[in-house]
């Protein structure tokens, strides 16, 4: 009998040794990684102004913009160098899920699909969406039931490609990986209407005098950005959350994003 009992204590102790390493690992994976290499690599889309974009500083190309600085401060409380890692929105969440980087920061919504994924950090920036037509078309769209049968275009793998499939009937939409294509492609009149977020759309409507911003309203429960890690890493996540803390109560992401957009140079 007490043979019994033992054996029943060690399988007991084996299960939970076993539970306790496993969580071990999806607790802290990526934060040992950013540890041992003493590194931060963050996946983002530069193509997003005033989010991250390209910008000579220096006489240098330079990925700046609001979540290049909030990343900055993450990796300074964390001790640690920060490398940035550029790619097609599309494939951020994969990189993300195959170790190609640590964390992802892009003006990325945290919607159900993505959160089946990847795991996020708490909300850190709200913005509305906004409609952007040529300026010669700004008279012609009131509402949503204006696009109705129109070329609009929209992201590659974002929400606003989502917000364009449920939200505009008998629409033709037009997604593609980076938003400047899309500008372009409404400039050269292949698209009527391009769904971004209202910042993005400022800056392009702010430098460019043949883009305006209608008044359509835009349903979106989203509820803003935040930033993407890899699932299981809740330390990782708890350690990003204190740094928005800190950020946000000392008014320091809303000093990024004033400074974004007085810098915001988007291309003509």
């Amino acid at each position: 009998m007490m043979k019994g009992m033992l054996k029943k204590l060690f399988c007991l102790f084996i299960v939970a040794a076993i539970g306790i390493s496993i969580a071990g690992c999806g607790g802290g994976e990526t934060m040992k990684r950013i540890e041992k290499t003493g590194k931060l690599v963050v996946g983002t889309s530069a193509d997003y102004a005033p989010y991250e974009y390209h910008m000579l500083v220096d006489g240098k190309d330079t990925i700046v913009g609001i979540d290049i600085s909030i990343v900055e401060e993450i990796a300074k409380d964390m001790g640690v160098q920060l490398q940035i890692v550029d790619t097609d929105f599309n494939g951020l969440l994969s990189s993300l899920n195959t170790n190609k980087v640590d964390i992802v920061i892009a003006g990325m919504n945290p919607d159900e699909e993505r959160k089946k994924s990847v795991d996020f950090s708490k909300i850190y920036y709200e913005a509305k969406q906004g409609v952007m037509v040529r300026a010669e078309d700004k008279d012609k769209y009131k509402t949503v039931a204006d696009l109705k049968d129109k070329k609009v275009g929209a992201q590659l793998g974002t929400t606003q490609e989502k917000i364009v499939k449920e939200q505009i009937e008998g629409v033709n939409l037009v997604s593609l990986g980076k938003i400047p294509d899309l500008v372009m492609e409404l400039k050269n009149k292949k698209i009527d209407a391009l769904v971004v977020e209202f910042p993005v759309a400022s800056g392009y409507v702010k430098n460019n005098d043949d883009l305006a911003l209608t008044d359509i309203p835009v349903k979106d429960d989203t509820g803003g950005s935040a930033i993407a890690v890899k699932k299981g890493n809740s330390n990782l996540v708890e350690q990003i959350n204190k740094s928005l803390d800190r950020l946000m109560k000392d008014g320091l992401i809303d000093k990024f994003v004033q400074e974004a957009n007085e810098k915001n140079v988007t291309t003509k």
